[in-house]
């Protein structure tokens, strides 16, 4: 092949698209190629900017035939696993955002970029919601195909375990619909295996008649860690399915976006959704409530209200993040972290979060997917802001030694959503062979470049 083919696929490629097809010479070229996560410079050899299913097609059979790969992306909020974009189209489906609810049925449909705020938006006219992430602005499918953990998650598992079916354009450029009897195999491994197997261009899924929540944050002087922790620790124990939380340590930075009250401070805090009537949610709380919290908002929310509940960045933000899963979260262990990341520690982060899991979220769910649940106690994601590669050098050497304190109380996998860069395998080795296998069926020369990849082996 001469150096100029595929500059020449390309031209005929933008002939035939709804979208539009950006060069490195094409003015946008920068705002075409940025995920949301700044820190990362994607450089791929093009990007489309898909307006249809059939501008995907068109994409996968033109990289096919200019020894091309394709990388889907929506949002790019978990980018940096991607790794290098040499020979690979970038291809953005952020333009295909059309939700459609089923109220009868109670299901959702929604095309390959929408986001999560728009679904939400659309299912709570019905009295419906779907099991959101934290962050109203992440897209769905990429989500949902590396599990999906949401504020619901201990009483009704993953979101990937919710998917009805799924159109999928495979690597042979075949627009596929999937379920459970329509390449069960596929269907099973872009249930939480990643985004490795084809282009997903719509999920169908369930949702839940959610309307309102008892939800909320508690929030303390960052000096207290130790002890609200150890308290919160305890006091999940005995809470029930219907109640998902977390411990999360926060630094705010002294920016005008933040609240005076909380502007330039750092607290230890715990946030939690409980979906029972607040006249037994409430008495749920007293324990941590004892400890005198300085903010409690914990009360009756809206469920289009509960986006707000995590305070994520609502604008694309450099970042440097990671996460893995605990076996169990000890005193040693809780100890183990505030020596690296409590109160007396000069920490570039934004945030240490521990999440609890357990409930619906064992794995082994019947029906599920490659991922049918978090086979763990907690789990644990930090993140800081990263304006520069000196703050950034400093992020990942805390991520990695707070990593490195938490050794022995790791779990055996880790989660997809939360890695936010690459490295080992994330299942089980005859999850991870198996999917292996179903890349080979589906991908075998590895066409499609996904974050977190699952290579073909036959």
């Amino acid at each position: 092949m001469s150096s100029s083919s595929p500059v020449m696929g390309l031209d005929k490629l933008r002939e035939t698209l709804d979208g539009v097809l950006v060069c490195p010479s094409s003015p946008g070229w920068d705002a075409a190629r940025a995920a949301w996560q700044l820190a990362v410079d994607q450089r791929p050899v093009a990007v489309v900017r898909a307006a249809s299913v059939r501008d995907v097609v068109a994409t996968v059979e033109a990289a096919a035939r200019l020894g091309l790969r394709v990388a889907p992306q929506a949002t790019g909020h978990n980018a940096a696993p991607l790794g290098p974009l040499d020979g690979t189209i970038l291809l953005r489906t952020s333009a295909m955002r059309g939700v459609t609810i089923d109220a009868e049925r109670q299901i959702a449909r929604v095309e390959a970029g929408a986001l999560w705020a728009d679904v939400t938006a659309a299912a709570s006219a019905h009295g419906l919601t779907g099991l959101a992430g934290t962050a109203p602005d992440v897209g769905v499918v990429g989500y949902t195909l590396g599990g999906g953990l949401s504020w619901f998650a201990r009483l009704y598992g993953l979101a990937a375990n919710h998917v009805l079916s799924a159109d999928i354009v495979t690597a042979d450029g075949e627009l596929r619909t999937i379920d459970a009897t329509r390449d069960a195999a596929l269907f099973w491994a872009i249930r939480g295996g990643g985004g490795s197997f084809g282009v997903v261009t719509a999920l169908e899924f369930r949702l839940f008649p959610i309307t309102q929540v008892h939800a909320g944050t508690l929030l303390w002087p960052i000096e207290r860690a130790a002890e609200v922790l150890g308290a919160w620790r305890e006091w999940v124990r005995s809470v029930p399915e219907t109640v998902t939380s977390m411990g999360r340590l926060l630094w705010f930075p002294p920016i005008p976006q933040i609240p005076e009250p909380l502007r330039g401070r750092s607290f230890v805090a715990v946030q939690a959704a409980c979906l029972l009537d607040p006249t037994v949610a409430d008495p749920l709380f007293a324990p941590l409530r004892a400890l005198g919290p300085e903010l409690d908002t914990v009360s009756p929310t809206p469920i289009t209200e509960l986006g707000a509940m995590h305070m994520d960045p609502q604008e694309p933000t450099p970042i440097a993040g990671d996460g893995f899963q605990l076996a169990e979260f000890s005193p040693a262990a809780l100890e183990a972290l505030l020596r690296v990341v409590g109160p007396q520690a000069d920490v570039p982060l934004l945030t240490v979060e521990l999440r609890h899991l357990g409930g619906a979220l064992a794995p082994g769910r019947p029906g599920g997917g490659a991922v049918s649940g978090m086979d763990a106690a907690f789990a644990v994601f930090s993140t800081g802001i990263v304006p520069d590669a000196g703050v950034e050098a400093a992020a990942h050497a805390v991520l990695d030694e707070m990593s490195d304190a938490l050794a022995p109380w790791k779990a055996e996998t880790a989660f997809r959503n939360f890695t936010e860069r690459s490295g080992p395998r994330f299942d089980r080795l005859e999850t991870h062979i198996r999917l292996q296998r179903i890349k080979a069926d589906y991908d075998p020369t590895d066409l499609i470049h996904a974050n977190h990849p699952v290579t073909p082996v036959g």
